[in-house]
C-alpha cells in the first residue's frame, strides 16, 4: 500500500512540475486574473488527486485542459451567482441589509445549491427554484414551464433528491 502511495505521488508531482506553468497560463488567458487562474490551476491538481485519476492520465495537457474547464465552468457560474446576489441586496432599503456574516452564509448556502443542481436539465432546476425561492404552487410551476402538475412533482422529486444526496456528501 506505501509504495502505491509513493508512486501516487510521484505521478503527481511529476504531472505538477510539467503542467503547472502551462495551466496556470493557459487559465489566465481565459480569464485575464493571474491570481485566479493559479487558484484554478491548483483546484484542477487537488481533482486529480481527490479522483485518483492520475496514472491513467495518457494526454496530460488535453486532460487538464478539461479539468480546467469545469473548473472555469462552476467559477464563472459562482461568479454570475454572486452578482445577482449581490444586484438583489442593492435593491433592499438599508434597513434589511443583512449583515457581512449572513450575506457570506447566504452565498456559501446558494454555491451549494447551485453544485447540487448541476447537471440537472433546465426544466428540472427552475421547478426547484420556483417552488423553493418564490414558494409557487405545483400548478403555477406547470403554468410558467408549460408542463403538467405531475411533471413538477416528478421534477421536484428529482431535484430535491439530488440535493439532499449532494449535501450529505
Amino acid at each position: 500500500m506505501a509504495s502505491s502511495e509513493a508512486e501516487l505521488r510521484q505521478q503527481v508531482a511529476g504531472l505538477y512540475v510539467d503542467h503547472y506553468s502551462w495551466l496556470t497560463g493557459w487559465i489566465r488567458r481565459k480569464l485575464g486574473d493571474a491570481s485566479i487562474a493559479s487558484d484554478l490551476a491548483q483546484d484542477a491538481f487537488v481533482s486529480i488527486i481527490h479522483t485518483g485519476t492520475v496514472a491513467g492520465i495518457r494526454e496530460p495537457r488535453p486532460f487538464l485542459a478539461t479539468v480546467a474547464r469545469r473548473l472555469l465552468s462552476h467559477y464563472y457560474r459562482r461568479e454570475a451567482l454572486e452578482t445577482s446576489y449581490l444586484e438583489l441586496l442593492a435593491e433592499l432599503p438599508q434597513e434589511h441589509v443583512p449583515p457581512p456574516e449572513v450575506r457570506l452564509i447566504a452565498l456559501q448556502t446558494l454555491s451549494a445549491i447551485d453544485r447540487a443542481l448541476d447537471g440537472l436539465p433546465a426544466k428540472v432546476k427552475e421547478a426547484f427554484l420556483l417552488a423553493h425561492l418564490l414558494d409557487l404552487k405545483y400548478s403555477e410551476i406547470a403554468e410558467r414551464l408549460n408542463v403538467s402538475s405531475s411533471s413538477v412533482k416528478q421534477y421536484l422529486l428529482r431535484a430535491n433528491r439530488q440535493c439532499v444526496l449532494t449535501l450529505l456528501d
